[in-house]
């Protein structure tokens, strides 16, 4: 059965609106139009779509059954129409990223890429490193770690060597790293890092009793807040330690590991991914 297209968008509108006249305001035609395509439609498909009433409209069983079906055909159709733009098919990449890269270093830098691939529709998703690329359907996911993923390929991206850091006033109250076993002793879910850095800083590691968080973003704003001190990658909370809402009381640092671009090996990458990948280690060996 080849059923007019007008005809089809004229019955979908008049549905959601049930009135002709706010339908053929929303199509820009006139509601004598749009009746008369409603009624050309009902008259091929041989049954009343609509039950006209002195104010306006009520769907038939028929109409139920119809709408539905149309309105999610229009709207996968217009989605893909969203997607041209300057002559080329807008490409949907998505990236989940930790969200301390996210926040520390990519948002600064995501604007740049934009407008140089304006193809590319990316849609960033934040993690606590907790990641199931398939299962979320994603492109790529930048987390943390040794790279050493099963059935993944991981590009290096950068060092992350962790460091305490605190507010100023807590900090004037710490002398040597030893200091540090009378404070409250911010943590993360991996829980040999202050042990690492403990033994970085050649001083026994302390009974660790302080809270512990899934984000370092949390465990960053807990610390500003002067809720303890917080083992931290510095190159991602520039700001908090330019404007000195923290600081860092001792230099040594400890290396846990690197951030990494991955996606399944599996995967078949598309002109997003290449181009995303590309831009993405510039930027990176750029740092």
């Amino acid at each position: 059965m080849h059923l007019p297209l007008n005809a089809l968008r004229a019955f979908e509108a008049s549905a959601r609106h049930l009135s002709f006249t706010r339908a053929a305001i929303e199509l820009s035609v006139t509601q004598t139009a749009v009746s008369a395509q409603v009624k050309n439609l009902e008259e091929r498909l041989g049954v009343p779509l609509f039950r006209r009433l002195p104010r306006g409209l009520a769907l038939t069983d028929e109409g139920h059954a119809l709408l539905p079906l149309l309105s999610d055909a229009f709207g996968r159709i217009g989605a893909v129409l969203e997607q041209f733009q300057g002559g080329r098919l807008r490409e949907v990449l998505t990236v989940a990223a930790v969200g301390t890269f996210a926040v520390g270093w990519l948002l600064p830098r995501i604007e740049a890429f934009g407008r140089d691939h304006p193809f590319v529709d990316l849609r960033l998703m934040t993690n606590n490193n907790r990641v199931d690329i398939a299962g979320e359907g994603l492109d790529f996911a930048i987390r943390f770690g040794d790279g050493a993923w099963h059935g993944i390929e991981a590009d290096p991206l950068l060092d992350a060597p962790l460091s305490p850091v605190c507010t100023p006033a807590l900090a004037r109250r710490l002398r040597a790293p030893a200091d540090l076993a009378r404070q409250v002793l911010l943590r993360s879910y991996r829980a040999d890092e202050w042990s690492r850095w403990f033994a970085a800083a050649g001083v026994a590691s302390p009974v660790l009793r302080g809270p512990v968080f899934d984000s370092s973003l949390t465990m960053c704003a807990a610390a500003v807040q002067g809720a303890g001190v917080a083992l931290l990658p510095p190159a991602m909370f520039a700001d908090e330690l330019r404007g000195e809402r923290l600081v860092q009381p001792f230099a040594v640092s400890v290396s846990t590991g690197r951030y990494w671009l991955t996606r399944l090996k599996s995967r078949q990458t598309t002109a997003a991914m290449q181009a995303f990948r590309r831009w993405l280690l510039v930027q990176a060996a750029g740092v």
